[in-house]
């Protein structure tokens, strides 16, 4: 039997629902009446509702996401790079002006610049700066040793010669090493006795007033190449019973010519133009002979321009290789290498005929 509802009474039973055909019109008692219009309203309602999500967004594709707006970069101005260029090359065409309007004889250089003097003073140059590095390479090793050794005698010695070298100009130096004839006579080394005129050549004299003070030099570099190799190295080696010398000559110099490269090629550039100096002491290299063609052709200044060409020449090559040699001794050090100048104008040739918007 069903539970009595809230409020009805004992006995009294709930009315039975009545089928869907037989529904109570608007005068049966106790039923309200059911709106038939707003029923068949509803049901429409919903029936467009659900052809709405039928064919909803889900149908549809959805618009073209747009991409980032691009964004528009403004170059700064560098307007002090601007001043700073156009009174550069201000001051480029007035010198050019100036030596334009002067009484230069330009034609005599292209003239004798292959003159045969020219070309023996060039070669003279060279073997010069070849032999008188060598001396001051061979001599700067020692002397770093010597700086570096425990033994206070030879370091003692090794620092005095580096001060005393340093110290002094080299045209000083060469002129007392020519004038050393004025206080000894002879020279006398029990197997060679000989004048000291005829001992000291102009060649000596240039060997040694500049492989001497580059000696003092090439110790410092040297020195500073040695102690920048770690001192385990050094340790390791030892303990593996390498003497010494074997570990200077197999681990510590190797690992030093990285540090020591570069400043010895710029030692070498140098050496180059301070060959000019031995022309006080009579010794016939480039700038002597350009000296002698400049009086006796009556155009001294272009010669010198000549001799400044030659001299630049040189430079420019020894220049080139100074780059790839150190670039040689770079490959430990680096994970990439810098590239040649062959590589730099060809990456800049290849980019400048690349068109606009072509990747490489």
């Amino acid at each position: 039997m069903p539970r009595p509802g809230r409020g009805a009474r004992p006995g009294a039973s709930r009315p039975e629902p009545s089928p869907p055909g037989n529904r109570p019109g608007p005068g049966d008692p106790g039923r309200a009446p059911v709106p038939q219009v707003s029923n068949r309203l509803a049901i429409e309602r919903l029936l467009v509702t659900a052809d709405i999500k039928k064919t909803g967004p889900e149908d549809v594709p959805p618009p073209p996401a747009a991409g980032p707006e691009a964004i528009r970069a403004i170059p700064v101005r560098h307007y002090g790079r601007y001043v700073t260029a156009i009174l550069a090359i201000a001051l480029f065409g007035l010198v050019v002006y100036a030596f334009s309007q002067g009484d230069i004889n330009w034609g005599t250089i292209p003239e004798y610049f292959f003159d045969d003097r020219i070309i023996e003073g060039v070669w003279k140059t060279l073997l010069l700066t070849v032999l008188s590095m060598a001396i001051g390479i061979v001599g700067g090793i020692l002397l770093a040793v010597m700086r570096l050794s425990k033994n206070p005698v030879t370091s003692s010695i090794a620092w005095f010669y580096i001060w005393f070298f340093r110290g002094t100009p080299v045209l000083v130096q060469l002129f007392v090493w020519f004038n050393l004839g004025l206080v000894f006579q002879y020279i006398n080394l029990g197997f060679y006795r000989d004048e000291w005129s005829d001992f000291m050549t102009p060649l000596l004299t240039a060997l040694l007033g500049l492989g001497l003070n580059e000696a003092a030099y090439m110790a410092e570099i040297c020195r500073a190449g040695l102690l920048s190799v770690d001192e385990g190295q050094t340790e390791a080696s030892h303990a593996l019973g390498m003497s010494h010398s074997k570990t200077l000559r197999r681990v510590v110099i190797p690992q030093a010519m990285r540090v020591i490269v570069p400043p010895t090629g710029n030692e070498v550039i140098n050496m180059l133009k301070t060959t000019s100096l031995v022309s006080a002491v009579q010794y016939a290299e480039l700038f002597k002979f350009a000296q002698d063609i400049g009086s006796a052709s009556g155009a001294p200044v272009e010669m010198y321009f000549l001799a400044a060409a030659w001299y630049l020449v040189m430079t420019s090559i020894l220049s080139v290789g100074q780059y790839y040699l150190e670039r040689y001794y770079a490959r430990g050090s680096s994970r990439t290498l810098p590239p040649t100048p062959l590589q730099k104008i060809r990456s800049t040739v290849f980019s400048v005929r690349r068109p606009k918007g072509v990747s490489a």
